[in-house]
């Protein structure tokens, strides 16, 4: 049960982290896309990892 509660905090800190930097993005001269996708693979990890080793 421990990777089931992992993954989904992992899944709760993407959605949080995705919705409050496309929320904040405005149209600069970066790519928006390229920013959500390296944010959401920042905080998937970053909230599976800490309630991994949270434990």
């Amino acid at each position: 049960m421990g990777v089931k509660e992992d993954t989904v905090n992992g899944l709760i800190s993407l959605g949080i982290g995705v919705a409050v930097t496309w929320f904040a993005a405005d149209d600069g001269d970066h790519d928006t896309t390229d920013l959500l996708v390296a944010v959401a693979i920042s905080s998937f990890l970053s909230g599976y990892f800490t309630s991994y080793f949270a434990k």
